[in-house]
């Protein structure tokens, strides 16, 4: 009533030649454009368009169910499994994926063999299961046992087979491992296989463990020619694995192996005949490749393709599988002269020269053998020639005060203990002929013929025979001087 008087806007005057339009308030107002109203039609959405937003929603709540999925079932595959312990498991070959899962329940690797196939189903990308023994560790889950079997970390097993066998002594020991399995064919030629610790993986079959072995070879044999020294006498591969077998068998010593090859060598070059007593057993047993026992004088004496105190040069063939450091050490000798060697009681040789040389260290020789013997401590040889009954060499062999011919006199007294001269007493003794010469090949007698050819020898000793040449000290004549029975060149005690 007081107050000031509140005034009601007026409402907008809308034009009745215009309907919607509002009367302009001023001049400003009646110059601005007419608003028009835009009415919204609504049209029918088509069949297609409903269908693809379908689509898309369903397409988003499958992938998200799926992912939500797969991370369920990594963490259930991740989790540690129920073994308590390694374990070892072997897979067979020729089985399904549904047949490992069931094979590893009942091991008790895993716990859910449906997991373990589907898992392994959408792992295929890795690579398929294999076969094989295989070790589990204690506690491994599903995904660990699938990465195991799809790598193949099989067992290795260690395989050794060592140098100087021959390949009926390798095949009789690869039949005897249970590791591998099947046959094998043939016995492979000799010197083909590659002695050396092998890795095998159970169920693996014997012939391919053989080749395996003879690709070894081959491929040892390759490098080993390719880097032979220059001025090798050695003409072949073949020649080379021949007398490669040689050094094997006549030396364990990795060290001494480029000395005894220097040796054969250095006889070689002057037409010697090598006189090696391992030649002698394979010309007699063949792949056996041992005696069991000592050599015989007429196994000595014997005439075979191998037996290197009747041939001239290296044998036909090699006597056993030499490994890659005999090999090596024929291929890169040691630039020696010697060409004699003798055992010098310590599992090693002692290298001469000269025959002289060489009669000074086989003397020794024979002191450690008495020693060993009066000890008790001495072995029957074994691939070894046989030793006299009177343990005496032709170097102190003479007749007793009383007149007893001397062991040396008959063959057929012999027996079991140390080593002879290999020569000494059979046809082939230098110092029994001296027209043959041993160095010259065309005064070698024939050996078929010369049993025939040559008279039996007389039932009397060296030093009978030749008396002024021995100088008995007292008088039991035990003993002779060092200067004595020099032989002619060409003749050899023999080698350990």
């Amino acid at each position: 009533m007081f107050g000031k008087r509140r005034i009601t806007p007026e409402p907008p005057y809308e034009s009745d030649t215009l309907p919607g339009r509002v009367a302009p308030r001023s001049p400003n107002d009646s110059l601005k454009p007419i608003p028009v109203n835009k009415v919204r039609v609504r049209r029918p959405r088509g069949g297609l368009l409903s269908l693809l937003s379908g689509l898309t929603t369903v397409a988003v709540v499958v992938c998200g169910t799926l992912v939500f999925g797969l991370l369920a079932l990594e963490g259930e595959v991740e989790k540690p499994g129920p073994l308590l312990a390694d374990k070892t498991v072997l897979i067979p070959k020729s089985v399904g994926t549904s047949d490992i899962a069931d094979l590893l329940t009942r091991e008790g690797v895993i716990g859910n063999p449906t997991l373990f196939e589907l898992f392994s189903y959408l792992n295929r990308s890795k690579g398929q299961l294999k076969a094989g023994e295989f070790l589990f560790r204690a506690g491994i889950s599903i995904d660990e046992a699938i990465d195991t079997l799809i790598q193949g970390r099989a067992i290795l097993h260690t395989f050794t087979l060592p140098e100087g066998l021959t390949s009926e002594q390798i095949v009789t020991r690869i039949r005897e491992n249970d590791i591998l399995t099947g046959t094998i064919n043939e016995v492979p030629r000799e010197g083909s296989l590659m002695p050396d610790t092998y890795k095998i993986e159970r169920g693996e079959t014997r012939q391919q463990f053989v080749n395996r072995m003879q690709a070894a070879g081959r491929d040892v044999l390759a490098k080993t020619w390719s880097g032979r020294a220059p001025d090798l006498a050695i003409k072949t591969p073949q020649e080379l694995v021949i007398l490669a077998s040689i050094v094997e068998r006549e030396t364990g010593r990795a060290d001494e192996r480029p000395r005894v090859a220097s040796v054969f060598l250095n006889r070689l070059a002057r037409r010697m005949k090598l006189q090696s007593d391992p030649t002698i057993v394979y010309g007699i047993v063949g792949g056996k490749g041992t005696l069991g026992r000592g050599i015989t004088r007429a196994e000595i004496d014997r005439p075979t393709p191998y037996n290197t105190y009747v041939i001239e040069g290296l044998p036909p063939g090699p006597i056993a599988n030499p490994g890659r450091a005999a090999l090596e050490a024929v291929a890169k000798p040691l630039k020696t002269k010697d060409v004699f060697f003798v055992a010098d009681g310590t599992g090693g040789h002692v290298f001469a020269e000269t025959y002289d040389q060489h009669q000074r260290n086989v003397a020794r020789w024979r002191q450690i053998e008495r020693e060993r013997e009066v000890a008790g401590s001495g072995a029957s040889p074994v691939d070894r020639p046989a030793p006299p009954a009177d343990n005496r060499t032709q170097y102190d062999a003479a007749p007793t005060s009383s007149g007893a011919v001397s062991a040396y006199a008959d063959p057929s007294a012999r027996s079991a203990g140390r080593g002879f001269d290999a020569s000494e007493g059979t046809l082939r003794d230098p110092l029994r002929n001296q027209s043959w010469d041993l160095t010259t090949p065309k005064n070698v007698p024939n050996v078929g013929q010369e049993a025939s050819a040559l008279p039996a020898a007389p039932a009397r000793t060296r030093a009978a025979a030749r008396p002024a040449r021995r100088q008995p000290r007292g008088q039991e004549g035990t003993r002779r001087e060092a200067e004595v029975l020099q032989p002619p060149p060409g003749f050899e005690t023999p080698r350990r």
